[in-house]
């Protein structure tokens, strides 16, 4: 039996599944007994009560005289009115809603009383008949315990109380056990966002052992981060050196033979410098700091326009801040507007701004790129020349995926689309909060 259709009813939550486990058994038990107890007890108990005050009123009503029924009466404790005005007896059988065991007691007296007319339960201390006797009514008053059980709602009390209080003692204990796996996750989430939050294992055996564990792969993390930093400074250096003695060896040439082979060391110096900005990553960029997303935005925007860009921020929505790098999020957003106005003539970004998340859209008037090639195009060095490279200058094929690279730092995606309002390719930077 499959029960993949309970996943979808089920809480998300840790904490939520596990108040749902204390809180299932403790009211299926409750139910149960409830059930059980109000079969076994009440009704029988109130069954057998009424039947036997069914009897004392019957061998009272059966007495011939006044006189022996009413020694009858009083050794019974029932008062008796005799020649009641029939317009005072209600039209039906009258209890209060919630007087559940009233029910056995109405049915029970009427099966064993004959000349039965009405039943009245108006409280918790009186039972009133109204029989016919002959031509007349009779009205008889009996104590309410002498056909139910007393205080049927203390053990229902008890229950919930109880149960209450189990239930908050069970909760609190089991959220110290708990306490540790939230940690955990905030520590191990926080870290896919490129934040180091404090943490040290604690709790049970196996949650330690997972802590330990991600200890242990946190720092192996941080040392490649660490080593890869350091190489990636020496290969800098040691790459531009050769160029710029290129250099000042190409300026002693004529400018007939220097012009080309100074545009192959231009083009070596932007591809070493597209590579190292790829394998650098984000891990130059600093720490995280709240920044407000369209105040960024729009300063990227002002100053790709002066740089000549044709770019235009169309719709900034929402305020707020967001915990980001702002350099690694400036450089993302920079290549995607390069890579925009390079393939197309005119750019358009958005920025949206809601409770759970961040949008930068970034829309082009260019080619586009077909949707069976969007995947490829988010892998390092691919270049889809005969979609997006028509003559539009050069490229190493690395601005979506430094700027995919970015986003995933923050915990986030970049996605690809095509544009509804130019035409072109439509990209997505969206950032959990």
């Amino acid at each position: 039996m499959s029960f993949e259709w309970l996943k979808h009813y089920m809480p998300r939550s840790l904490y939520a599944r596990a108040a749902l486990i204390l809180l299932l058994p403790v009211l299926t038990l409750q139910l149960v007994v409830s059930i059980v107890f109000i079969q076994r007890h009440f009704e029988g108990v109130t069954n057998q009560l009424s039947r036997e005050a069914a009897r004392s009123v019957t061998a009272m009503m059966q007495a011939e005289d006044p006189v022996t029924r009413k020694a009858f009466a009083d050794a019974l404790a029932l008062r008796v009115t005799e020649n009641v005005d029939p317009r005072t007896i209600p039209d039906e059988d009258r209890r209060r809603w919630y007087d559940f065991t009233g029910i056995v007691v109405i049915r029970t007296l009427h099966s064993r009383i004959e000349t039965l007319e009405r039943v009245s339960l108006p409280d918790d201390d009186a039972v009133i008949l109204y029989l016919r006797d002959g031509a007349s009514m009779t009205e008889v008053v009996l104590s309410r315990g002498r056909t139910s059980a007393s205080n049927p709602h203390q053990l229902f009390v008890n229950m919930i109380l109880f149960g209450i209080l189990i239930t908050i003692v069970a909760f609190l204990y089991l959220r110290n056990q708990l306490r540790p796996i939230t940690r955990l996750a905030h520590a191990a989430e926080a870290f896919g966002k490129g934040q180091i939050l404090p943490y040290s294992p604690s709790g049970a055996t196996e949650v330690r052992a997972a802590g330990r564990a991600f200890l242990s792969m946190r720092a192996r993390i941080e040392r490649q981060i660490e080593q890869r930093t350091m190489m990636l400074s020496g290969v800098s250096h040691d790459l531009r050196t050769p160029l710029t003695r290129m250099r000042l060896g190409l300026s002693l040439l004529e400018d007939a033979d220097r012009e080309p082979l100074e545009r192959d060391v231009e083009d070596m110096q932007a591809l070493i410098d597209a590579f190292l900005d790829f394998a650098r990553g984000d891990a130059e960029a600093g720490n995280t700091e709240p920044v407000e997303p369209c105040a960024m935005v729009q300063e990227i925007v002002e100053d790709c326009q002066r740089g000549g860009q044709s770019v235009t921020l169309t719709l900034c929505e929402g305020a707020g801040t967001v915990a980001v790098r702002p350099a690694a999020i400036r450089r993302a957003i920079e290549n995607l507007i390069g890579n925009a106005v390079r393939y197309g003539t005119h750019c358009e970004v958005s920025v949206q701004l809601s409770d759970k998340s961040l949008r930068i859209r970034v829309e082009d008037d260019g080619p586009g790129i077909p949707a069976d090639r969007r995947e490829d195009a988010l892998r390092p060095f691919v270049r889809l020349d005969p979609a997006r490279n028509q003559n539009r200058g050069s490229g190493v094929g690395l601005g979506l995926a430094i700027a995919a690279d970015i986003a995933r730092s923050h915990g986030g995606l970049l996605r690809l689309g095509e544009s509804e309002a130019l035409g072109g390719l439509r990209v997505d930077i969206v950032i959990a909060r």
